[in-house]
This record gives structure tokens, sequence and C-alpha cells, in this order.
């Protein structure tokens, strides 16, 4: 069976937690004690293993001392996910950092969002780095994959009452003053790029984060988390 790896301890406990089967469980004696959920966990029961092997499976020592084996991610339709009740998506346009992707579906999960949505070319999948940076969030937010991001967003407009609205730094409007309670699916380009010529054509609308820094720009999964908390404040909470 094809299996993938989700480790760090956040990850691992989302994933007991999720929908995706949890095939075999390893931790330190370290972890085991430390963590009640890992003396809980059955099935699968905890496999005790040396930090050392853990890091040499997982290729980095960025797991905490705990590594599941699990069964493929699963992703969803992205046009499903449009086509539910008042969507609220965010789309990456070729973000292929891993951190910002999970700190992304961090942020979209937190702030109740229907989905993620990244093209299939140039842009980072759900993998262990991912769950990682996610702290797990990947297991209970939807991230779909599609070939053409703006022929999808073309394509998704096309549903009653949905606007695609572009994360466009200091062009366009300010959030504060842009009305984003409806069906909407934000799109963010990736780090020194933004959008693409394309994409951007896409967008029914352009809205900016007022900044009174110096610094140009946020971070793509910082602005991601301040524009759909500002739409799930204009909903209501």
């Amino acid at each position: 069976m094809t299996r993938e790896q989700v480790y760090g301890r956040r990850a691992v406990r989302e994933a007991l937690r999720g929908q995706r089967e949890v095939l075999e469980l390893w931790a330190t004696e370290r972890a085991v004690k430390g963590e009640s959920w890992l003396r809980e966990a059955a099935p699968p029961r905890v496999h005790v293993k040396l930090e050392r092997d853990i890091s040499e499976a997982a290729g980095s020592r960025d797991h905490q001392g705990v590594l599941a084996w699990c069964e493929p991610y699963k992703y969803a339709d992205a046009y499903e996910l449009a086509a539910t009740d008042r969507p609220l998506l965010a789309c990456l346009d070729q973000v292929s950092d891993p951190r910002n992707l999970g700190a992304v579906c961090r942020s979209a999960e937190g702030a109740g969002a229907t989905g993620v949505v990244v093209p299939s070319h140039g842009s980072a999948r759900v993998t262990a780095a991912v769950c990682r940076a996610s702290a797990g969030a990947v297991e209970h937010l939807p991230v779909a994959v599609v070939t053409n991001l703006a022929r999808y967003l073309e394509e998704i407009k096309r549903n009653d009452g949905l606007w695609v609205a572009g994360a466009a730094g200091e062009t366009g409007s300010p959030m504060w003053k842009t009305d984003l309670s409806g069906s909407l699916a934000f799109v963010f380009g990736a780090e020194g790029k933004g959008l693409r010529p394309l994409v951007r054509r896409s967008c029914d609308l352009e809205v900016s984060i007022p900044q009174l820094g110096k610094v140009e720009s946020l971070n793509v999964s910082v602005a991601a988390a301040v524009l759909l908390y500002e739409a799930r404040r204009q909903r209501g909470g």
C-alpha cells in the first residue's frame, strides 16, 4: 500500500483525529512519556523508536519525536468547493514554499474557510513538511488541485454571486472599504512574483491591506490570514 509520512506532535495528533487512516505510529520514549494522547493512541499502537531512527526515516530532525505513516492525502474537488453555500476560498498562485502553504492552511482552517486551491504546476502540495507547518490543519481543511488556475477562476465566476478577489499590495481597494461578505475566492501570489498576468486578469477586484510601516508587503501567509479573517468578520464572525 502507498503511504505518506506526517511528523511533528501537533500534525500527528490531528492526523489521528482526521479522516485518513494512520497505518503506523512511531515515537521516541521521551515523546510517549510527555504526551498522553500518544499513550492512548489505539489503533495503531505506538512503536517506540530511537530519535535517530525517526530522523532517518523522516529525512528531517523537525519531527519532535513523533512520526506517523498514513494513507495518501485525499485532495478535494475544487469545483465542489466553489459550489458550496457562500464559499470562502484561498487560491494560491504558484506558492512553492511548503511552509507558506502550511501556514495558509492553518489560517484558512482557523478562519472557517471552505478550502484552499492550488495549481498543479509550480506549487507546493500537501507533504509532511506542509502538515507540520499547518499544525495538522490540512487534516481538517479541504485542499484541491487544479490544472489551470486562471481557467478555474473564470469558470467558478459563473456561480451565482461568486467574486474573485486578488490580493494586490497597495494598488487594490482597502479591505475595510471592500464588501467581502459574500461568496468569495481570494487569490494570493507567490512572494517576489505576485499574481501572474492571466490570473490577475481573472480577478473581479483587487484588495489591499493598508500598511502604516515601511515594509512594502506582507508574507503571503500573513496576508491570507488578515484577509480571510476580515472576510469572516464581515460575515458576522
